[in-house]
């Protein structure tokens, strides 16, 4: 069905629109109007109930020649029931479903085309693409290994997911036994294919390790809706909230875990990679069996996620044994007063993404004394009921986006709770007690419209281990106040000083965290756009920003050991200064903009140590507007140098000569072996790209641009392998912004250098606006 529905797609001129909707199970009126709606590019939220809304969908859909795919469709429904027009010769739209029930297809009057099971060689072929084919090389396992492709009964899910369980095993011993128990599993079967796929299935979940926390991961994963998209970090977080991933040493510890724990179930098939590799998914049938799993005995789930609910379950449904409930992504409005179900196993409640969900009953969580994870995120809820306060179990309380939040009932009760959520909550005031939550290991307080950040009570949560969010315009916080969080392993902050961010950065090295950090210091109102913010795609997770900072010898600039991200805007150096006085060894981009009394970023001298280090892990760096900036530097990871506006420049990359007595006539070369792109604009004071004996040697070099800058005599440029042979560069584009005389009196390295490159000058000059070029036709 897939392969159709591309192949439509390029058929352009065949539909105006070609659809491929996913049917809920169990089928659910409002969201499939919704989405067929959405996919036709209607908006259908203003639409009304399933009446009205059937109305207006066939409206919009008679006037489309449309080609519409429902794929897994279990349960019975009229076309008109939808809105959907009924396909015919004369409107040429097409309706196409997919179904494992020969009543739902013959209920709706289709054309059946049955697809049989794959046949015995086909199964054993796609058994072993999933294996593995060193499997075949185990002494007599080939006819074990037929006789359990057989028991998956040409079914392809049942036949990957198999596979996937048995990947890795090389004893025979163990085959065996895995036959006899898969066999075991189907004996009872019944001619259901919902129970067909089931029992084979459950025989991958049963083997994975049961003395591990592995088989509760994979149930976890069904309290997501159908088809969703989960992301790893938020499911491995949900694990490590929930207790399932055990307590390690530190976040790192735990998130290696998790991640080893979600590629044991990518290997086995029982989870799916997503569109990128940050995401995962369950398959339809995959989750199915799991909930089948949890619909009975003791540790139920409750799962009604995604299912376009307006109202909250009856407080009949919500039994006394149930374990974890999923009510996320519905369009819940309220929970009724008096509404209190007596749940007194329940340990996770999930109301996250409930949009309009504004008041929930007082008493609701009165009787959930053992909840301990609760999920309220991305809902329009306006106050938290008091009730919340006595749940003295609670360990995660996530209220992240909940952004007419105005106010919440006191947490000093909440000694258990490890995670508590706000990001970008609507919060005025910190919420009362927090400085209570002795046992709180991860903090997010983005809250814009909070008045007052609670430095103080933030200084006396000693266990926090994540502290805000490194993505995040972060709240100011003093330097010892962030000093004494010795545990901090995420940390996103703003200090307004200098001297408070030096105080901050010098207690991590004795004790080496934390691991990710995102710090402000100065100055946080400036238009965050430009170069300065969005210069690398690349995350790095080690990232300190300075806007408008006054740095001298008093306030000398610290910078992290293991630094990976420096960026540094409006500030003003006291005296001719170097930035790197120390090397933060693992600097991969740097960022300089407007910033006054730089006078060297890197000096490459023989007896700078540090600064040869600098070099090896570097890959951009970009200065724009430094004025007393005299040298820049070369570094091996190079792949773009770009220098703009900085008037006070005479050389691009600056070296310590040897000894009149040591000079030789040899040119020494200067290795650049990734640099891609050479930019300099607007250097007026500009004399040479690198000293007069050294030679750029720049095989990767693909584009020069040389704007207005006149001093510049001699490109000092060697773009092939052999300087002594005409060069073949890999150069496809030369701007220059200059006299066509400037061209002319240029002097290279290599003179042929200049013959190749010749066919590819574009010659520009100013007009009016500096960046208003015109283009000169070429020599």
């Amino acid at each position: 069905m897939k392969h159709i529905h591309n192949e439509l797609l390029n058929e352009a001129s065949r539909f105006l629109k070609v659809v491929w909707v996913t049917v809920s199970h169990p089928l659910n009126v409002f969201r499939l109007q919704d989405d067929i709606a959405r996919a036709m590019g209607k908006n259908p939220s203003d639409w009304g109930d399933e009446l009205n809304r059937a109305s207006r969908l066939m409206k919009a859909m008679k006037t489309v020649k449309y080609a519409l795919i429902l794929d897994d469709v279990w349960d019975k429904f009229t076309l008109h029931s939808i809105g959907i027009p009924e396909p015919t010769m004369e409107n040429g739209c097409k309706i196409v479903i997919t179904s494992r029930s020969i009543d739902v297809c013959n209920y709706l009057r289709c054309q059946v085309v049955k697809v049989p099971p794959l046949p015995e060689q086909e199964s054993l072929n796609l058994f072993l693409d999933k294996v593995g084919q060193d499997v075949l090389r185990i002494p007599n396992l080939e006819e074990i290994l037929k006789l359990m492709v057989a028991e998956c009964a040409g079914l392809p899910l049942a036949i990957v997911v198999m596979a996937g369980s048995m990947r890795g095993v090389q004893d025979i011993s163990e085959w065996r036994n895995a036959l006899r128990e898969l066999r075991q599993c189907v004996v009872d079967t019944q001619k259901d294919s919902e129970d067909e796929i089931f029992n084979r299935l459950k025989f991958s979940y049963d083997r994975l390790p049961k003395n591990s926390s592995i088989q509760e991961c994979f149930l976890y994963c069904s309290l997501y809706p159908e088809d969703w998209k989960i992301r790893r970090k938020d499911l491995i977080e949900a694990w490590i909230c929930e207790g399932i991933v055990e307590k390690l040493g530190s976040i790192r510890e735990m998130h290696d875990k998790g991640n080893a724990i979600l590629n044991r179930l990518l290997n086995c098939c029982l989870l799916e990679k997503a569109y990128t590799k940050a995401c995962v998914k369950m398959h339809d049938v995959v989750r199915d069996m799991a909930l089948r799993i949890k619909r009975t005995g003791p540790g139920r789930f409750m799962v009604k996620a995604g299912m376009r609910l307006t109202e909250i379950p009856d407080e009949g449904e919500w039994n006394e044994d149930l374990d974890k409930v999923s009510l996320m992504n519905n369009v819940i409005s309220y929970i009724p007063q008096n509404m209190s179900p007596k749940c007194l196993m329940l340990s996770t409640l999930i109301l996250e993404g409930n949009y309009g969900l504004r008041q929930i009953s007082e008493c609701f969580f009165a009787n959930m004394p053992l909840l301990k994870f609760l999920d309220l995120s991305r809902t329009d809820i306006e106050v938290l009921p008091n009730s919340i306060c006595n749940l003295e179990c609670l360990t995660a309380l996530i209220l992240c986006e909940c952004k007419r939040l105005e106010r919440m009932p006191s947490l000093s009760k909440l000694k258990a709770l490890k995670k508590l959520d706000l990001n970008r909550a609507g919060l005025r005031e910190a919420p009362e007690g927090i400085e209570m939550l002795e046992n709180l290991e991860y903090l997010e307080l983005f809250c814009p419209n909070m008045r007052v950040p609670p430095r103080e009570k933030i200084s006396k949560l000693f266990r926090l281990q994540y502290l805000l969010k490194h993505r995040i315009f972060p709240t100011e916080i003093r330097g010892e106040e962030a000093a004494g969080l010795k545990m901090l392993e995420w940390f996103a902050g703003r200090f307004d000083w200098l001297k408070d961010y030096n105080s901050f950065v010098s207690t991590l090295k004795p004790f080496g965290r934390p691991c990710h950090y995102f710090i402000k210091v100065g100055r946080t109102d400036r238009d965050e756009k430009g170069h300065f913010w969005k210069f690398s795609n690349k995350y790095l997770p080690k990232r300190v920003i300075l806007i408008g900072c006054e740095i001298g010898e008093e306030d000398e600039l610290v910078l992290p050991d293991d630094l990976q991200d420096l960026r540094i805007k409006d500030c003003n150096a006291a005296g001719d200064i170097s930035i790197f006085q120390k090397d933060p060894t693992q600097l991969q981009t740097c960022t300089l903009v407007d910033c006054r009394g730089i006078g060297c970023v890197v000096s490459l001298s023989s007896s700078s140590s540090t600064s040869l280090t600098v070099m090896n892990n570097l890959e951009l760096l970009f200065l724009e507007g430094l004025a007393s900036l005299r040298d820049g530097q070369g570094l091996q990871n190079l792949e773009l140098i770009e220098v703009k506006h900085c008037s006070g420049m005479e050389e691009i990359i600056g070296w310590e000569e040897e000894e009149e007595g040591n000079q030789t006539t040899t040119p020494i070369l200067i290795t650049l072996p990734k640099l891609r792109k050479l930019e300099l604009h607007i250097l007026s004071e500009l004399k040479r790209i690198c000293p007069e004996r050294r030679v750029m040697v720049c095989e990767s070099l693909n584009s020069i641009t040389i704007s207005h800058c006149p001093k510049v005599k001699r490109i000092p440029l060697c773009l092939g392998r052999d300087n002594a042979q005409p060069s073949f560069p890999a150069v496809k584009s030369m701007y220059i912004v200059n006299p066509k005389e400037w061209w002319e009196s240029l002097e290279w390295q290599n003179p042929d250098d200049k013959i190749v490159l010749l066919p590819l000058l574009q010659y520009y000059e100013l007009f009016g606006d500096p960046w208003a070029l015109i283009k000169y036709e070429p020599v």
